[in-house]
């Protein structure tokens, strides 16, 4: 059946009324059961899902997903949940019988259901990049610290061995002071297209309203948006940069102890209005730190065949380089970090030098013989966000951090709306210098 616009914005609904307890903090402490409501439990949020009740102290208390058929399937897992499929009815009826929530949606609902559920004072973990713009991410850093939440952004490789060891051996200077980062990836999350004028049938088991959310209208279109393609598409996704370029940030962005960058330029197509570029080469400029020079360029390549040449980037007896990685290049040597699960390795006078961790795992810095496991290694991020939740640990990615690392990201984003233009970011002011690109430092919110 094809809906009308006015016709699924009247169908727009929200399954489930809680019959729980009021929350009872003598109860929890007891029990030491963290109560969790999962907004978004297709794809990667089955994934979360999984991984978070993997948790002997997790009790699955709510599921949330505009598609019926995602919502079913994980509802198998948990049958006593309950499920809805607007977050804001979930956050509503069950303020007092959660303690965490998961947020696992495309990124245009990242910042929406987030600080939605920490007004609430509940503890949240999010997938990467926080949002998909930067008034948001400042904000959500914002409401955990006024609030004091314990927070966590899903990059779960930030908690993987060989990550843990390239940023130790950064900061025990084993190639020196940095002064350059070159980062790539040669996925495509970009949309060079155009787009059909017409509309398709919306399918009954998705609620097209509440997917687009705070997001503003658009067409239904198979396979466009729901459920992958989203990544691609301007007021949904972050392009690249946003996927991988979060995770390929990560490890250099924490070594170095960067903040925001002070300057960023994109070389890339002109704006098309409805997908990002295919292909981009983004050069950010970062005031140094203790583990840099006085400044620190970053260099970022990501779309068909990148990286592009560079002596930066040659490796010893003419091996070639990972599909996607990050190079530290220092006064002394480089470090490669390959993603993922490869060890660091140390270049010096173009030589491979023998990377030791035996220093780091006598201090306790590093565990010893690790599993190398992705599906079991990936479990330590989300398990830190629960013992944090618990007062067991603290979390390695919470908004305080991951809020700077989106904000960088986004600046990256921003940038290829006006392609070879040097922008100048005002980290106080939260404005760039030249006012026509401030426009795109927020998403003009849809009532829904």
């Amino acid at each position: 059946m094809n809906q009308s616009r006015r016709e699924f914005i009247k169908k727009s609904s929200a399954f489930g009324v809680s019959s729980f307890l009021p929350f009872n903090k003598k109860i929890f402490k007891m029990n030491r059961k963290l109560r969790t409501a999962h907004i978004g439990v297709g794809g990667m949020g089955l994934n979360d899902l999984k991984a978070i009740s993997s948790h002997k102290n997790v009790e699955v208390t709510a599921l949330c997903d505009v598609d019926s058929k995602l919502l079913n399937q994980a509802l198998k897992l948990f049958p006593k949940a309950k499920i809805f499929r607007d977050y804001r009815v979930l956050l509503n009826n069950l303020d007092n019988e959660i303690d965490a929530v998961v947020v696992s949606t495309p990124d245009h609902t990242h910042g929406p259901a987030s600080i939605m559920a920490m007004k609430k004072g509940k503890a949240i973990y999010c997938q990467k990049p926080l949002t998909n713009n930067v008034l948001e991410a400042r904000e959500m850093n914002k409401i955990s610290s006024q609030k004091q939440l314990v927070t966590q952004m899903g990059i779960q490789v930030h908690s993987f061995y060989d990550y843990k060891l390239a940023k130790l051996l950064i900061q025990d200077g084993i190639v020196g002071k940095i002064h350059t980062v070159r980062a790539w990836s040669p996925k495509n999350w970009g949309f060079d297209g155009k787009l059909p004028k017409k509309e398709d049938d919306i399918p009954d088991n998705l609620d097209w309203n509440l997917w687009l959310g705070t997001s503003p209208y658009k067409n239904y279109l198979e396979n466009q948006y729901h459920q992958y393609n989203w990544r691609k598409m301007i007021g949904f996704g972050c392009g690249t940069l946003g996927d991988m370029g979060v995770h390929i940030f990560d490890t250099p962005y924490n070594a170095l102890a960067l903040d925001v960058p002070q300057s960023v330029i994109n070389i890339c197509r002109k704006p098309n209005e409805i997908g990002f570029p295919e292909k981009n080469k983004v050069s950010y400029m970062f005031p140094g730190t203790k583990f840099t020079t006085e400044k620190l360029k970053w260099i970022w390549e990501d779309g068909k065949s990148s990286p592009s040449h560079h002596n930066d980037l040659k490796l010893p007896n003419g091996d070639k380089i990972p599909q996607q990685g990050a190079m530290f290049v220092g006064e002394k040597g480089r470090l490669l970090l390959p993603h993922f699960m490869e060890i660091p390795k140390i270049i010096i006078d173009n030589k491979y030098e023998m990377v030791d961790p035996s220093k780091f795992e006598k201090k306790g810095l590093l565990e010893k013989n690790p599993t190398r496991d992705y599906e079991k290694d990936s479990l330590l991020h989300y398990h830190e966000f629960i013992d944090a939740c618990l007062d067991k640990k603290k979390c390695s990615a919470p908004f305080s951090y991951s809020s700077k690392l989106t904000e960088t990201i986004l600046l990256g984003v921003i940038a290829g709306r006006f392609p070879g233009e040097k922008l100048n970011w005002d980290k106080e002011k939260g404005q760039f210098r030249e006012k026509k690109a401030n426009l795109f430092l927020k998403q003009n919110r849809r009532l829904f």
